[in-house]
């Protein structure tokens, strides 16, 4: 007689994401507190890239790209928020399999493509304080395009490689220990390690590649911080332009680190409310400072709010 071996069952149809299994207690008040959160993440983002679009006088390189940087944070948010405020007035949360592939596609070129753009941004600042003689032509509207381009295109192509990768594994749970889709997670749900060789050499080209972004950024700096330590005039621009710029990458840089540093080696003795937290700071904290940041500092930004709210009073 045949015996058949029993192979694993491979589930491609749902997942159950029981990472707000602790909150059942108090999910109307989380509801509503990320309800509001979420609508000022709206607010603020529309409002900067609104005030940018319609105002000519802000139409140079550092405007646009911050801008750019608006949307990112409207992209990123986007793809969790809303899905995030139905799993709280749901008894069980749940995702189907392309949903869940598509979030974490959204959640992490969101995350590079925040990277990539800092990189761009310390480019600019970088031509605009070293380089003031050569910065119209070097910063050129058709080289902001290509930058700009750039900042997107390749967190979408690289992460299009990776969730295709990880499309094609055969997976042996549906339970993810989350509150929204990561990529890495769903590759630790493969019935055999084998099968995921391929998404582990693309996970640490990823990783070259956007550490590198890394390395270009701080080399700027050092260069930035040379030129203004020489000239008074330097470090009043370096102040006016370049701390949001360092805030929002010094904030972006510790909220990543913090997920990844506990996605691959962190506890799981932690509360399930604390993981919960660890793994959203990214999508919590920058996209609300940036626009806030950027638009008490940059003196033509906040001279156009202040005139936006003078009139309204009128």
């Amino acid at each position: 007689m045949r015996v058949f071996k029993a192979m694993p069952q491979t589930f491609n149809q749902i997942f159950t994401l029981s990472g707000l299994n602790e909150t059942l207690n108090y999910r109307v008040a989380l509801f509503s507190l990320t309800l509001l959160y979420y609508c000022a993440i709206l607010f603020f983002n529309v409002s900067l890239i609104i005030i940018i679009a319609l105002d000519e006088n802000l139409h140079e390189p550092m405007y646009i790209l911050l801008c750019s940087f608006c949307v990112n944070g409207l992209y990123g948010t986007t793809g969790f928020y809303p899905k995030f405020l139905l799993d709280l007035l749901s008894p069980s949360p749940e995702i189907v399999y392309e949903g869940c592939l598509f979030q974490a596609f959204i959640m992490y070129s969101f995350a590079c493509c925040d990277l990539s753009i800092l990189a761009v941004m310390a480019y600019d600042r970088y031509l605009a304080i070293c380089r003031p003689l050569h910065y119209h032509s070097q910063m050129s509207k058709r080289r902001l395009s290509q930058l700009v381009c750039f900042s997107w295109l390749t967190p979408l192509c690289i992460f299009s490689i990776n969730v295709f990768l990880t499309s094609r594994l055969k997976l042996c749970s549906s339970n993810m220990q989350k509150i929204f889709c990561v990529n890495w997670v769903i590759v630790k749900l493969a019935c055999s390690e084998a099968d995921t060789f391929s998404n582990n050499i693309a996970a640490y080209i990823t990783i070259v590649i956007y550490f590198s972004h890394g390395l270009f950024i701080i080399w700027t700096y050092m260069h930035i911080v040379k030129t203004a330590v020489r000239s008074e005039n330097v470090r009043v621009k370096f102040m006016q332009t370049c701390v949001p710029h360092l805030i929002s990458l010094i904030t972006f840089i510790v909220t990543i680190l913090f997920d990844l540093m506990y996605m691959r080696f962190g506890s799981r003795d932690l509360p399930q409310n604390l993981q919960n937290f660890i793994s959203i700071e990214f999508l919590l904290i920058p996209p609300l400072m940036n626009p806030l940041i950027y638009g008490f500092k940059l003196s033509k930004i906040r001279q156009k709010i202040l005139y936006l709210v003078h009139v309204g009073k009128k």
